[in-house]
Order: C-alpha cells, then sequence, then structure tokens
C-alpha cells in the first residue's frame, strides 16, 4: 500500500467524530465527507446509530474512561451491533491494566467479544500513554487471546496523549500480522498519519480526515 496516495490512506481512516456536543445534522455531514472522501469507515457515538452510509459504521463502547463493568460494556457492544454498527472500539478498564490484572482485562473484552461475535470487527483501545511497554504488551496479547480482531492506541481523550511511533510499532511487534493496529489520537498531519503507517498502523482514527489528506493541519481526535 502506497501510504502517499491520497486516495489509499483514505482507504485506512475511521472517520471519527465523538464529540459529546455533536448533533445529527452533524453527523450527516460527517457521512457526506466520508464518502466524498473515500474513508474505510465513519466511527460516532452509539447513540448516533443507526446510520445509513456506503462506508462501514463503527462506534464506540466503554467510552471514554473503560471504567464500565464487563456487563454494561456488553451490553452497549450488542445493542450497538443490532443497529448496524460493523466495528466496535472497546476502551479497556486502563487500571486494571495498570495493577497487572491481565485475567481481568482478558475476561472483559472476552465479555465483549462474545457479546458481538464476528463478523462485528472488535478493537480494543488500550490507552497506550497511561501504559509502560510492559503494559502494552500484555494488554496487546491478553487482547488477542479474547478474540479481539484490533488493538488500538487511544481514544484521544485521555490527557496523558495519544498514539506514537514507538507503541504503534510495540503493537504490531506484539500482535504480528495476527491482529490490526489501529493508531489514534493527535494525529494532525498527513506527515504524521504516514508515519503511522510506516510504524505498522493498519487503520487511523482521524477527525480532520480532508485536513490531513490535502496536506493540511488537523485539529481534535
Amino acid at each position: 500500500m502506497n501510504s502517499s496516495d491520497p486516495s489509499a490512506l483514505a482507504g485506512l481512516i475511521d472517520h471519527t467524530l465523538l464529540k459529546p456536543e455533536a448533533t445529527a445534522a452533524d453527523v450527516a455531514a460527517l457521512v457526506r465527507e466520508a464518502e466524498e472522501l473515500g474513508t474505510y469507515s465513519i466511527c460516532v457515538s452509539p447513540s448516533m446509530l443507526p446510520v445509513q452510509t456506503t462506508v462501514k459504521v463503527a462506534t464506540v463502547c466503554g467510552f471514554p474512561s473503560g471504567q464500565h463493568a464487563p456487563e454494561v460494556k456488553a451490553f452497549e457492544a450488542r445493542d450497538s451491533a443490532t443497529k448496524g454498527a460493523d466495528e466496535v472500539d472497546m476502551v479497556l478498564n486502563v487500571g486494571l491494566a495498570r495493577a497487572g490484572e491481565y485475567d481481568a482485562v482478558e475476561h472483559e473484552i472476552r465479555t465483549v467479544r462474545d457479546a458481538a461475535p464476528s463478523p462485528v470487527v472488535l478493537k480494543v483501545i488500550i490507552e497506550s500513554a497511561a501504559l509502560d511497554d510492559e503494559q502494552i504488551v500484555a494488554v496487546c496479547q491478553a487482547a488477542e487471546r479474547a478474540g479481539a480482531d484490533f488493538v488500538k492506541t487511544s481514544t484521544g481523550f485521555h490527557p496523558a496523549g495519544g498514539a506514537t511511533e514507538h507503541v504503534v510499532a510495540l503493537m504490531r511487534r506484539t500482535v504480528g500480522d495476527r491482529l490490526g493496529v489501529k493508531a489514534s489520537g493527535g494525529i494532525r498531519t498527513r506527515e504524521a498519519a504516514e508515519a503511522m503507517v510506516a510504524a505498522g498502523a493498519s487503520r487511523l482514527g482521524l477527525s480532520s480526515s480532508r485536513a490531513i489528506l490535502e496536506g493540511g493541519t488537523g485539529t481534535g481526535y
């Protein structure tokens, strides 16, 4: 894949709108832009479902803190799937990861996976900026054991920060070619997006997709 080709890069993007103040009109504009740009998907809050579009539809669960009971995350994922979500990006309980409780991390991911089985694509947001390298490796391994399809760097809402090339490369080394790796949070230029792809990202979470694809500087997620 030639990431310097805007259309190829667009095909890796989850065009994202997760602002709490977003309206239905904002989502409709997001859909129009995603279809025009040729992004892989849109990613919207679960309350905005269902959404009619020609691209894939992704949503989130346990967002943005991850401090929800596994059963709550599972209900949210199942409900989103019944409303047409093709993909669910779940936030893991970062506190469990920081405490080294990786069996509990695996359990909650598996609980969501069981609630929203394949063909729904399950991405696990690990909030990598809040973890050290050892913890990042361990939660990626837990996600793979639990049946996730992707591991994802960040919500884009954590004060510790978003994606870095180092973390994307570490996640890719950990999961190999068995899982996807999604880079998200703080990617605001085309150069940064291309660097994430070069580091091993197979999907990008962007809210300023048009500006980035056109070589400008984006804002937000």
